[in-house]
Parts: structure tokens; sequence; C-alpha cells
């Protein structure tokens, strides 16, 4: 009779929340510009202002330090209609989120610059690409954005990456060590968003296994899932 397998343990799919509050950001150069603009609030430059990066940037996060401070609504790009601007701006602040070549009503927007105006209230924005290089029909919205105050996020450097690979794994209540973080950091796609990934699958290879986060295991996931790793193992 053939000897049983070992039971694995299935993983449970639930993400571990992350930390947004202000002593949970991960200061660097390259965020230092948007991280004083939300210090500074409500001193900004304009009522309208826009955070620019790369996914996993900290763009969500410094919004929601923002929110928290200002009494913001949260709203995403995609799901903002005309008729819902004035609620939007009850409150005299707003984030709208991921505001995407493509993926929001151009009417709403218009509607929601105005009526800021109007309202002296403060809406943060956040996207990928500065708003003056959205492709639009609209020639007052394209003008209106033109003027809208940019800070960029740069994208993250090895100190930041390694640090921001720390609070990951924390995020889901998981310790690594040094020897660990240097294995990603070489491995490991060289941006926040593939760092979330990468961080992702190993907890999830971890409680299948029930094992703890180490090299072996981190080597283990990025030689099962060729796409997460940016450099063969040389091991």
């Amino acid at each position: 009779m053939p000897k049983a397998s070992p039971p694995r343990q299935l993983p449970l799919q639930l993400s571990g929340q992350p930390a947004l509050r202000r002593e949970d950001f991960l200061a660097a150069p390259g965020n230092a510009a948007a991280l004083a603009l939300i210090d500074a609030f409500p001193d900004w430059p304009a009522r309208v202002v826009c955070l620019v990066g790369p996914e996993g940037a900290g763009k969500s996060h410094l919004a929601a330090i923002f929110a928290e401070r200002s009494g913001a609504r949260l709203v995403e790009a995609r799901a903002l209609d005309r008729a819902g601007v004035p609620e939007a701006v009850e409150t005299g602040a707003l984030v709208l989120e991921d505001l995407e070549p493509g993926g929001f009503e151009e009417a709403a927007l218009f509607h929601l610059l105005n009526l800021t105006r109007e309202q002296n209230a403060y809406l943060l924005l956040t996207a990928r690409l500065p708003p003056a290089q959205l492709p639009l029909a609209t020639a007052d919205l394209a003008s209106r954005l033109r003027t809208v105050p940019v800070f960029e996020i740069a994208p993250a450097d090895d100190a930041l990456l390694a640090a921001v690979l720390v609070k990951l794994f924390a995020d889901r209540q998981l310790t690594v060590d040094e020897a660990t973080v240097q294995y990603l950091l070489l491995r490991a796609p060289r941006s926040v968003a593939g760092a979330k990934r990468v961080v992702e699958a190993i907890d999830a290879a971890a409680l299948a296994a029930a094992r703890p986060v180490t090299r072996a295991l981190a080597a283990q996931v990025l030689k099962e899932h060729a796409e997460l790793a940016t450099n063969e193992d040389e091991d």
C-alpha cells in the first residue's frame, strides 16, 4: 500500500491588510516631495493637486493619510459620474484615484473641477501619468488639467524596496531575515507592485506548507513562479 503523503494546509485567501497610517509610510528621496505635500495640508500650492507614480509607489497610502486628515472621501475615477459630483465633494475634500486614459467620464471630471473651485474644496488626484498627458476629447478639461500641480513619486531604489519587502511581510504578520530580503532584492521585480506579488506568493506557499518564510522557501517560490523572478537562481 503506497505511503500517504503528508497533509498540506490549504491557504486561506485572506490578504494582509496594509498599514496606511502616516507613521507607516516609508519615506525616501523619491517620494519626499509628495510626502511633504500631504504633510503641508491645507497649505497647498493649489486646491487641486495630483500625485503621479507607478503602480505600488505609495499614492494610495498618501491618499489615505490625506483622507484621514481632511475628512475626504475616496472615489475611483471610473466610478465618478456627473450626478454624483456634489455628494462627492460635500465634505470639502475628495480623493479621486486612478485617473487613467479612457477610464473616466470627462464631463464628470470637468464638473468636479468646477465645483471644487466654486466651493473652495480640496481635490487630490492620483494617476500613473501627469494629467496633462491624458488623451482628452474635451478641450476645456485638457486646459484645466494642464494647470494642476504634479508631484511625482520616483520608482523605488534598493533601500526603499528592502524596507517595502519587510513591511509587506509584516502586514501579513510574517517575519523575514536580512538574507531573505537581500535574496529577493536580487531576483524579484524592481517595483513595489512586483514586490507585493512576490510576498503574496511566498505567504501562500508558507501557509500551504506550514513553513516559516526563509531564503529556501523564497527560492522555491521564484522557481515555481518564473514570472515573478527577474534573474535565474544561481544556486
